[in-house]
């Protein structure tokens, strides 16, 4: 059986992606203000990069203050 978490996540998924494309296209709104003669390629990888790097942290925090069920 599913659990209600992940019905839940499933609901928000696409909301999620949007939310995750606007962010992407946020960054690169502001790398083409800052940067005339952007390298979009290089920029969207440094963009992709940070996010990843965020999400790990944000992820690691995480899981430093919950438990295992359990544990």
């Amino acid at each position: 059986m599913v659990k209600i978490e992940q019905l839940e996540m499933n609901a928000q998924r696409a909301q999620l992606n949007a939310d995750m494309k606007d962010l992407v296209e946020k960054y690169r709104s502001i790398f083409g203000w800052d940067v005339p003669d952007i390298d979009e390629i290089l920029s969207d990888r440094l963009i992709f990069a940070a996010l990843r790097q965020a999400l790990d942290n944000i992820e690691e925090k995480s899981a430093r203050r919950v438990t295992p069920e359990g544990g």
